[in-house]
């Protein structure tokens, strides 16, 4: 148990910048103090004790913001970062090495008493206020970009961003990345490849337009105006 008690301490340190002394981790940490709350409320789920185990998970919520739920897998290394608003719900399996920022939720989106919470695999960075819904697999290093919706299972080692939650292609990455404000952004990208087609018609079109004035081609008739080759209003269009 202090085996753990201490990973978990290195954990911090490695993960957060910010960290400054154990005695600060210690007191004002509240993704630990959640951490060890669901510990002891895992082993109570476990052995059949779901009410002491479930109240234990409560006060806990109350106390530090994050709402673990008893039932939830979580193994080694894991660590919230801030914490506030974050929801883990009964059937999430969570694997090593795994880092969550505030807002993170692992939801369900069945009613079914079976599985129905995200599989998360090793090395997974999940940034603030992602939702993950459904019985769906993160695999290993992939990472989670801050406000993105996933509803779809992800591939290893890639990065999803948006809403619904794109998966985009790229280089493998060192397994702890925190520059999520430099996460691609594909739904930006087509746009803005849309707007450079658009230009390049534009300037086809206007050349053509220039194109057909050089050769002399008739230009359309101007509103009010009656071409001369043309018969007016009345005129027959028989000749004698």
């Amino acid at each position: 148990m202090f085996k753990i008690l201490r990973e978990d301490l290195r954990t911090v340190f490695t993960k957060d910048p910010a960290a400054k002394s154990t005695w600060e981790v210690l007191c004002c940490y509240p993704g630990l103090h959640a951490l060890w709350v669901h510990r002891l409320a895992h082993f109570l789920w476990r052995h059949r004790l779901r009410f002491l185990g479930r109240l234990l998970s409560q006060l806990s919520r109350h106390a530090t913001g994050i709402e673990i739920h008893p039932g939830a897998s979580i193994s080694r290394r894991f660590f919230i970062d801030h914490g506030m608003g974050v929801v883990i719900g009964e059937t999430a399996e969570i694997g090593d090495d795994v880092l969550l920022y505030q807002g993170v939720v692992l939801g369900g989106t069945t009613l079914e008493k079976k599985k129905r919470h995200p599989t998360i695999g090793n090395n997974v960075v999940i940034g603030a206020g992602a939702t993950l819904l459904g019985p769906i697999t993160i695999g290993d290093g992939a990472r989670i970009g801050a406000g993105s919706v996933v509803v779809q299972s992800v591939p290893p080692e890639t990065t999803v961003v948006g809403v619904p939650g794109r998966v985009v292609a790229e280089e493998r990455r060192p397994v702890l990345d925190l520059e999520h404000g430099r996460l691609p952004d594909p739904v930006s990208e087509a746009i803005k490849h849309v707007l450079e087609e658009q230009e390049h018609l534009a300037q086809r079109l206007k050349t053509l337009e220039q194109s057909l004035k050089v050769h002399g081609a008739p230009a359309e008739d101007e509103p009010g105006e009656e071409r001369p080759d043309k018969p007016g209003k009345g005129q027959s269009m028989a000749h004698g």
